[in-house]
Order: structure tokens, then C-alpha cells, then sequence
């Protein structure tokens, strides 16, 4: 039995019209390094501060400290003017469906490859709200902020259970738009399912470890009946 959905935000959970995508590719360029779309799909849904470092790497730019951390500030500041320009909205049928589930009694965490400072204006913007009251839609939020490594590692995932106090990862469900999401999941030992709501389709999840492939988060109050 699932007792804790953890999901993915940007694309997963929430459409930011791609912004995440233009953002850290522009803040990579103005380094000097090329981005190439198969290297920016790679690294999307990691921590962001390790994904301008490896995209620097792969464009032919010094990932040196100072530089990573300058692109990361950029990173940020395009970002946040991309959203403001088209602000983030929740993806069809998302919200309804993880109230669905924890009207359930389903825990329901969102994990993100941001820090807090991204994460929480994103979050404040769409209204989304941790806690127990009836207008409240999430039990938990966990960013890069407060794990050693993001995904590929495990850590998003076993925080939000540590957050949520479930201690058993075969009542766990994580959810993403990513290769790296469904990753995640499966090295966190926990029931690992791609969503089609992204920049990815089926082929890209080809050859990856998944239990489910979804076309929205909106189906899994329907995949959990079957579980």
C-alpha cells in the first residue's frame, strides 16, 4: 500500500512554460560554454548548482568555483524573470488529484532539484501550502537545500519520508519528468514512475529502470486503485 507520493516540481507537478530549460541554458552560455539539447535534457531535474557545473564542463568552460557560482546567481535572477513575465501554473488536473489522494490518507511531498529560494516564491505563487488544515494540499517540501547530494541520489526521496514519518520505502511512490527523477527513485528503493508531462517523451524512459510510465500526475489516484 502507497502511504507517500513524492514528486518532481517544474514539469512534473507544475508547468513553468520550460522556463527552468531556458534559464540554466542561458546562464551556462554566459560562461562562454556551449549547450547542447541532449546535454541539457541530461541534467535536468539535478541540483542546479551541479548541473551548470557538468554543462560547463561539456561546453567547453572551466567549472572553476567562482564561475559555477556566478552562473547559479544568474541562473536564478533569469529565472525569476521568466516567471515573472509567465508566471508557473499547476498542471491540469494536479492539484485535484493529489487532494484526492490524501483525502486518502496518502502523504504527498514535493522534491525539487531547487534550493529553498527558488522553490518557495514558486510554490507561494501557485498557493500550494504544507500542513494539516483542509485548504492545505502538501505534507511536505524538500529541496537541495536540505540534502548532501540531489538526484540521482536518493536523499529528496528519504528526507520527504523522514519529513512525513514513513519508514518503509515500499509504501513510497516518487514521481518526474526526468531520467534522473525515475533514478532517484529507483536508488531510493521506492516504486519509481515517469510522467509524460514534461520535455520527455516515451522514448526518452526507454531502457530505464520504471514501474509506470504516466501522462500526467493527474492518473495516479487511478494507478494507486490498481496497486
Amino acid at each position: 500500500m502507497i502511504r507517500l507520493v513524492a514528486l518532481d516540481m517544474a514539469g512534473t507537478t507544475i508547468d513553468d512554460h520550460g522556463a527552468v530549460y531556458r534559464a540554466l541554458q542561458s546562464a551556462v552560455e554566459e560562461t562562454g560554454a556551449t549547450v547542447q539539447p541532449r546535454d541539457l535534457q541530461r541534467w535536468m531535474g539535478t541540483d542546479k548548482v551541479q548541473a551548470i557545473a557538468a554543462l560547463m564542463e561539456d561546453g567547453g568552460a572551466a567549472p572553476d568555483v567562482d564561475t559555477v557560482t556566478r552562473a547559479f546567481q544568474r541562473f536564478r535572477e533569469i529565472l525569476a524573470g521568466l516567471y515573472a513575465e509567465n508566471p508557473p501554473v499547476e498542471l491540469p488536473g494536479v492539484a485535484a488529484a493529489l487532494a484526492e489522494l490524501r483525502d486518502r490518507g496518502v502523504r504527498i511531498a514535493l522534491t525539487t532539484g531547487f534550493d529553498d529560494e527558488v522553490a518557495a516564491p514558486l510554490l507561494a505563487s501557485l498557493g500550494w501550502t504544507v500542513g494539516t488544515g483542509p485548504d492545505d494540499l502538501l505534507d511536505a517540501v524538500v529541496t537541495t537545500s536540505a540534502v548532501a547530494a540531489g538526484r540521482p541520489a536518493p536523499y529528496l526521496i528519504h528526507h520527504a519520508m523522514e519529513a512525513t514519518g514513513i519508514t518503509d520505502v515500499r509504501e513510497v511512490l516518487a514521481a518526474g519528468d526526468t531520467v534522473v527523477d525515475v533514478q532517484a527513485a529507483r536508488n531510493a528503493g521506492v516504486v519509481a514512475v515517469g510522467v509524460l508531462s514534461g520535455a520527455l517523451d516515451a522514448e526518452d524512459f526507454a531502457g530505464h529502470p520504471l514501474d509506470h510510465l504516466l501522462t500526467s500526475v493527474a492518473e495516479l489516484p487511478g494507478l494507486l486503485d490498481l496497486s
